[in-house]
């Protein structure tokens, strides 16, 4: 089984990476800096950087994409004098044309699996009905994610590809902060098995880490 991981450097994608090589699994990771190991470079808002990592993936079919890389750049930001239009746009390249080229160009190594999956971290901030008030762009792009990978599970299903969204949780990394409620192995351990789940049956959903099907 061949995984790939964006993202996976520290965090939660970091604690996934870990966990999928303990289990045996083939594991690549991507971040924002020069190939090393099992670590391969990707700036996912960056077309031409999607470009050379699939080509240097050649015939590699993977079974499983884990779209994990993601930006929290509003953080405390003021209604009156904040969220200036640059960091939109950031957010978005990040979160949302990020994730979409990722499996845009991945698409080929995905169908050479077969019965592939497709990962998106979203977050429970991406729902209608979690509407606390703040970070709108964190919430924007994690909610067009969603959306994103609802309509990619409808067009993927006819080719055998299962897409499923995921919140996973409060968990202690750096965008978190030391007071959230789980680890990233905790919630790596939680994903793995809404990972191993997914399929036909299943393809669209937006699930929480633990298992709990998340209102849209």
């Amino acid at each position: 089984m061949t995984i790939l991981i964006t993202g996976a450097s520290r965090g939660i994608g970091k604690a996934l990476f870990d966990g999928y090589a303990d289990a045996g699994a083939t594991v690549i990771g991507t971040h924002r800096q020069p190939d090393a190991g099992a670590m391969r470079e990707l700036d996912v808002a960056d077309p031409a950087s999607h470009a050379r990592l699939a080509a240097s993936l050649g015939d590699t079919a993977i079974d499983l994409l884990i779209c994990n890389a993601g930006i929290y750049p509003d953080k405390g930001q003021s209604l009156d004098r904040g969220y200036p239009a640059d960091m939109w746009a950031q957010g978005f390249a990040t979160n949302v044309t990020g994730v979409f080229m990722s499996i845009q160009h991945l698409l080929p190594h995905l169908r050479r699996a077969g019965s592939a999956k497709i990962a998106i971290i979203s977050s429970q901030m991406a729902s209608d009905t979690h509407a606390p008030g703040g970070s709108y762009i964190y919430r924007a792009s994690k909610a067009a994610a969603l959306n994103l990978g609802r309509n990619l599970a409808t067009d993927l299903a006819p080719e055998g590809i299962s897409v499923g969204v995921y919140h996973p949780g409060w968990v202690r990394t750096d965008m978190g902060g030391a007071s959230a409620a789980i680890s990233t192995e905790q919630s790596a351990r939680g994903l793995m098995d809404r990972f191993a789940a997914l399929g036909p049956e299943t393809t669209g959903c937006f699930e929480t880490w633990d298992g709990q099907a998340h209102p849209y």
